[in-house]
């Protein structure tokens, strides 16, 4: 082996160790300084004598100086800034620049200022602000088809778009569009013919169409959530909404001072389910989180405009119909929150329509370092998952776009560095509007948005949730957090949802973990959730920890208090949605258990 350029490397880097050591002193700075002022005259004396790249003096040749073979290259910042504002001018002075960039570049050859550039970028088309837009690209000098594709984003539009035509029943048929395949597939000119996917559906149909917004196997979620979905599905969307034999149940959202946004879905598990049990369709009305400018339209007041309808407008304005009229409202035609009393609402009977599938719950959620095996509110849980699984089956434009915006927040600078190292070092000098190919148009438009995988989400629930349920220390959550680790090492990225600030300050003590959240103000003490709420307000307060909660669902692993009605529901929403073996490992049990 030729051990003479290692040796050669380890003599430089003692030297230039020693030299930095020397030139710390204030005397060899002088020297420093009286140094190059000698260079820069002596540099404008040569430029002087020729204009050429070199030049000849004493019979010996010179090159122009570059300063990729001087150690100045690893010079900071601020001593670089020092050589270039001198009145001496070299004569290539983006020299400097460049060699600037390539100090600043990382170890996998994207610079910040690149990675900046495109983070903002996406952050513009993200912008809802149109002049805030237009002053971006005019002072950037992009344009949009110079910006790559973001995989941490969605096409809200798109999707909405998509998930419409699933949520809308076929012509002359039973069911949506269902057995078809995914995506956009079916938009490809290769793909089959109308009349072959529809006998295709015909065949399928005998053997069960599931709904497409729930993910994974029978085995993977709870017990008969598949054919539950359907079910509901088509019990909320009868064939013919007028039909004499069709009765409503009209409920508004609770909206009693202190109820929480998981006590509000709570009670609309339970009006759901007495409307399942008297064979009436539900139809939710004002929505008081949804009061506010960034839902437009229609969709103020309206949980549509966060998630999908609960029933299809046909049926929604014949019920709203029936509301004015009093003949209906004697006969039970349709009936209204006030018809129950608080406690069918809450605890009221499960639908049985299915028999008793939460007895072949399986034990995966651990407290204190033992699996629950059974418990006495395990029908009230399967209930409540299936539930809010329907309810929040398909996002919105607008609430997609939310969760665009938290993901370009706090995931986009990591997203950019990996997409510039495989776009190389000319974007965005060339790159322009490339055609997407079939498999990216067609197939890989189905994939998720990205995120750091495995993901840890985590909801940390103090403050006034001590009267109800037993509180515990960020330490405890973190523990847990340790115990999965030992067994996934590579696990190290955590979604934090909370609203105390003590807890984001703890948060940064584990410099071993990355954690990512929103960036919203949060709570200092221990006022009551309904006074932080306001201090926020409704909008702020209803679209942060709607994010959270589906960043909580779609994560690779969950830690969270069972007494707090919000984990509760993010464990149904895990458990339909193909998390169950991922486990819940959680602080505290419910206080009904």
């Amino acid at each position: 082996m030729n051990t003479e350029p290692l040796n050669q490397k380890s003599l430089e880097r003692v030297v230039s160790q020693k030299a930095l050591q020397i030139g710390s002193s204030f005397p060899c700075q002088i020297c420093v300084v009286g140094f190059l002022s000698g260079v820069c005259l002596t540099s404008l004396f040569l430029a002087a004598l020729t204009s050429l790249g070199t030049f000849e003096f004493g019979g010996i040749s010179f090159s122009s100086i570059s300063l990729g073979d001087s150690p100045l290259n690893s010079s900071s910042s601020g001593f670089i800034n020092t050589v270039t504002s001198a009145d001496c001018k070299f004569k290539r002075k983006e020299i400097f620049t460049e060699r600037w960039v390539d100090s600043k570049r990382s170890e996998n050859g994207v610079d910040d200022e690149r990675v900046s550039l495109l983070h903002s970028a996406w952050s513009a088309l993200l912008s809802e602000s149109v002049d805030g837009e237009i002053a971006f690209w005019k002072s950037s000098g992009l344009s949009k088809s110079a910006v790559p594709n973001a995989p941490h984003l969605e096409n809200c539009k798109l999707s909405e778009q998509i998930n419409e035509h699933l949520d809308k029943r076929a012509e002359n048929e039973r069911l949506p569009p269902w057995t078809t395949w995914k995506g956009l597939l079916t938009a490809h000119p290769a793909s089959m013919p109308a009349e072959q996917l529809r006998y295709f559906r015909h065949q399928a149909m005998p053997e069960g169409a599931y709904p497409p917004w729930i993910i994974g196997s029978d085995e993977e979620n709870y017990p008969l959530t598949r054919k539950v979905q359907r079910d509901v599905w088509l019990h909320q969307h009868p064939e013919n909404c007028r039909d004499p034999n069709i009765r409503f149940l009209v409920a508004e959202w609770e909206r009693l001072p202190g109820f929480g946004i998981g006590a509000q879905l709570a009670g609309m598990c339970g009006l759901l389910a007495i409307a399942i049990n008297e064979k009436r369709v539900l139809v939710t009305s004002y929505y008081n989180r949804a009061d506010h400018d960034g839902c437009k339209g229609s969709l103020r007041s309206s949980w549509s405009c966060y998630f999908f309808p609960e029933t299809s407008r046909e049926c929604r304005d014949h019920a709203f119909e029936l509301m004015g009229n009093k003949e209906a409202l004697e006969r039970g035609i349709v009936t209204t929150k006030d018809n129950y009393t608080s406690k069918e609402i809450w605890t009221g009977r499960t639908p049985r329509v299915w028999g008793e599938p939460w007895r072949f719950l399986q034990p995966t959620t651990e407290i204190n370092g033992s699996l629950v095996a059974s418990h006495r509110k395990m029908d009230r849980r399967w209930w409540r998952a299936q539930a809010i699984r329907y309810l929040m089956r398909f996002q919105t434009q607008y609430m997609c776009g939310l969760m665009n915006v938290a993901r370009n927040a706090a995931f986009g600078k990591d997203v950019a560095k990996m997409s510039l190292t495989s776009l190389g070092k000319e974007w965005p000098k060339d790159f322009g509007n490339k055609r997407r190919s079939d498999i990216e148009e067609f197939v890989w438009s189905n994939h998720r948005p990205w995120t750091p995988r495995p993901l840890l989400s985590m909801h940390v629930r103090m403050g006034d949730k001590a009267c109800e349920m037993k509180v515990v220390e960020f330490e405890g959550y973190m523990h847990l957090a340790d115990r999965i680790r030992q067994r996934f090492p590579h696990l190290k990225s955590v979604w934090l949802s909370t609203e105390m600030q003590e807890v984001i300050n703890k948060s940064k003590l584990y410099t071993n973990w990355n954690f990512y959240y929103t960036n919203v103000t949060r709570q200092v003490g221990n006022a009551t959730m309904a006074a932080y709420e306001a201090s926020l307000g409704r909008k702020t307060s209803t679209n942060y920890p709607l994010v959270n909660f589906l960043m909580a669902a779609e994560a690779d692993f969950f830690i969270g208090a069972l007494g707090s009605t919000w984990c509760f529901l993010i464990d149904g929403m895990r458990n339909t949605g193909g998390k169950v073996m991922a486990g819940y490992l959680s602080v505290n049990k419910d206080r009904f258990w």
